[in-house]
């Protein structure tokens, strides 16, 4: 089986990688000439120098696959350049799927998320079936998501054969940007969680996600969505999990919501516009905490054969992983 695979140098895109690798997949990797190249170490296949907003010149590596999978997206919760996060996420979707139907692809794999669902600040227990619309997206990545996410799904209603996997919170090694999950873990690390906020998560060991992501190839219903989580837990049971495994002492300070957004608006305004730098908090962040985002993965585990596995294992992995690769002090 010959794969397209976008993002294989980031966290997920790595581990979907090597699950693919490990059952035979003939890889063609997307690449820009800017990517770090450490995550693709190990891991077999043709790397390709393209860019998804030059389409064109992606052509002849995706002429002859049996699949595509677009791993990639810019996952930030602050960028100083909104639009560039929109080319990314829903120009480069609408553009690698009129590539794939053009080469004639017989299965696509488009890596949403589990940010496109509507989530409840009760912590209901929501599903892909819960309503929701783009008034319920918080914040740019939401809104890019939601809307590369319509792409998929118009391009599988038009007859393009296009499944969405919808990961919630992934954990595990090789987190190397890191991601914004992986920044709690490293800022717990490095003492500088001092207090949280009454918000909660959903974690998912990485290597089930990426598991799946091969299954989806051979049985995902077309243009329909699967969430693929693992553990619902508070930010508090998060940081005593990982309090357990480190021997660092869990926060015990609960702070309020309007202290958060106050602190974040400050990190915003004076690291991330007079500094110039990404700020360790964001309004954005705020907001979105004010949900709990609890998710059921029941559709993955009947259709996909997804398993809920616990998450502990991955997030002794995580910080194991972080320890050893110099991103504590």
């Amino acid at each position: 089986m010959k794969v397209f695979l976008t993002g294989a140098t980031g966290f997920v895109g790595h581990h979907v990688a090597r699950a693919l690798a490990s059952h035979g997949a003939d890889l063609r990797l997307l690449v820009r000439k800017s990517s770090n190249l450490k995550n693709l170490e190990g891991i077999g296949g043709d790397t390709v120098v393209g860019d998804l907003l030059e389409p064109e010149s992606l052509k002849g590596a995706i002429a002859g696959c049996d699949a595509v999978m677009h791993v990639a997206a810019d996952y930030r919760l602050w960028i100083r350049d909104p639009a560039s996060m929109y080319r990314a996420n829903v120009d480069g979707t609408r553009e690698l799927l009129r590539l794939a139907r053009e080469a004639a692809v017989p299965r696509v794999v488009y890596t949403s998320s589990v940010a496109t669902m509507h989530f409840r600040t009760d912590g209901l227990v929501i599903n892909e079936d819960t309503p929701v619309s783009l008034a319920d997206m918080v914040g740019h990545y939401k809104r890019s998501k939601f809307l590369a996410e319509r792409v998929a799904i118009e391009a599988a209603e038009a007859g393009q054969q296009v499944i969405i996997l919808n990961p919630t919170t992934p954990i595990g090694p090789f987190d190397a940007k890191p991601t914004p999950t992986g920044r709690i873990f490293v800022d717990f690390l490095n003492g500088k969680f001092p207090a949280y906020v009454d918000t909660g998560l959903n974690l998912v060991d990485v290597k089930e996600v990426a598991r799946t992501h091969v299954d989806a190839l051979k049985v995902g219903k077309p243009g329909k969505r699967y969430i693929l989580g693992g553990e619902n837990l508070t930010l508090k049971q998060i940081l005593d999990k990982m309090s357990a495994i480190t021997g660092i002492p869990s926060p015990k300070t609960r702070i309020p919501f309007a202290i958060a957004a106050t602190y974040a608006f400050f990190e915003e305004w004076i690291t991330g516009r007079m500094r110039g730098k990404e700020p360790r908090a964001t309004l954005e962040e705020v907001r979105m905490g004010r949900k709990k985002m609890f998710a059921s993965s029941m559709h993955a585990q009947q259709e996909l054969g997804f398993r809920i596995v616990p998450v502990y294992p991955a997030m002794r992995a995580a910080i194991e992983w972080f320890r050893t690769n110099g991103y504590t002090s």
